[in-house]
């Protein structure tokens, strides 16, 4: 009777330890897939993810993380919230203790902080121009009626001071302009029209060499608003001049071309001058390489040109740089 009961209590112990092992497999399968889990979600996050041990043991991070590893030799675990600058890039850091462990967590906020800069920058620059603008009129109004009175020898001297007074009302102009957005009144235009006010606009503009300006030769129809047009136009005129200025050339020329499909005009603006150095900034605000430009001629270009429902687009190749406005 003891060795039956004997061998039911062994048989107890044996199915007792079957059932505690399917039971530690399943837990373990439970816990492989809630580490899965969390390793999906972590690799979801589009900031970089860190979870470290006590001793500085990285645990688990997301592929995020791994692309800023010398990044995470620079961080100081004791700051619950701090920034940090790493290779040309704004990174807010935070940090979490739990359990003896580390959670740490880099975001890019480079974008943010520069939007944020250039709001500043925006709102600065319109105090300015409108602190200027009064002034810059005055002295516009008093060289005008100065040109009719000097002396004929002279008149060269107030002609570059017009000049300069109109290279300042057109940095004003453009930047109350980015300040305040781009608005646009649309009528039908003819390009004679528009260029005109361009030829009319490059005998402001300073320049010593011999320049061939070349425009589209026909005459045709298009709708949007003149001021803005011609604008998007001169900022390019301009800095094609500005390009010819500093080449090694005594002459050059500036060529704008003109196709029309069924629903855009199609301008392409090609020049001899020097080619472009930074084209990663090229449309980013208040960034120039030029010494008399002032970072907005492109940005307020390119807003123009997608105001009329169209866009700009630069190609440099064959050493040739050539610009494609498009318009609709």
């Amino acid at each position: 009777m003891e060795e039956s009961l004997s061998a039911l209590e062994l048989k107890t112990l044996i199915d007792q330890t079957y059932k505690i092992e399917e039971e530690y497999v399943s837990l373990r399968a439970s816990y492989n897939h809630l580490q899965d889990t969390i390793e999906q979600v972590i690799e979801f996050l589009p900031n970089a993810i860190w979870i470290v041990e006590g001793d500085g043991t990285v645990f688990l991070e997301n592929s995020q993380a791994n692309t800023l590893s010398k990044l995470f030799e620079t961080l100081r675990w004791d700051e619950q919230d701090y920034e940090v600058n790493f290779q040309e890039r704004s990174y807010l850091i935070k940090s979490v203790h739990h359990n003896e462990k580390y959670l740490l967590s880099a975001t890019d906020i480079t974008d943010q902080k520069r939007k944020e800069n250039l709001a500043t920058m925006g709102q600065m620059a319109a105090h300015l121009s409108h602190e200027i603008r009064n002034p810059v009129g005055a002295i516009a109004l008093l060289t005008s009626t100065l040109l009719k009175r000097v002396i004929p020898e002279n008149r060269p001297i107030v002609t570059e001071i017009q000049k300069s007074l109109y290279r300042i009302e057109r940095i004003i102009k453009a930047t109350l302009m980015f300040s305040k957005g781009i608005s646009v009144q649309k009528t039908s235009l003819r390009w004679k029209n528009i260029e005109s006010e361009l030829l009319g606009a490059i005998e402001y503009y300073s320049y010593s060499k011999e320049i061939i300006f070349e425009f589209p030769v026909d005459d045709f129809e298009l709708d949007g608003d003149l001021d803005l047009l011609v604008m998007l136009f001169s900022n390019f005129i301009f800095n094609a001049i500005d390009a010819i200025e500093l080449d090694e050339n005594e002459s050059g020329n500036i060529v704008l071309s003109h196709n029309k499909s069924a629903s855009f005009h199609y301008f392409d603006i090609v020049d001899s001058g020097i080619a472009i150095v930074d084209k990663k900034g090229l449309f980013e605000a208040f960034k120039s390489t030029k010494e008399r430009g002032n970072g907005l001629g492109l940005v307020l270009s390119r807003e123009i040109a997608r105001a009329h429902s169209g866009d700009i687009i630069f190609e440099d190749s064959n050493g040739e740089k050539k610009f494609s406005i498009v318009l609709s």
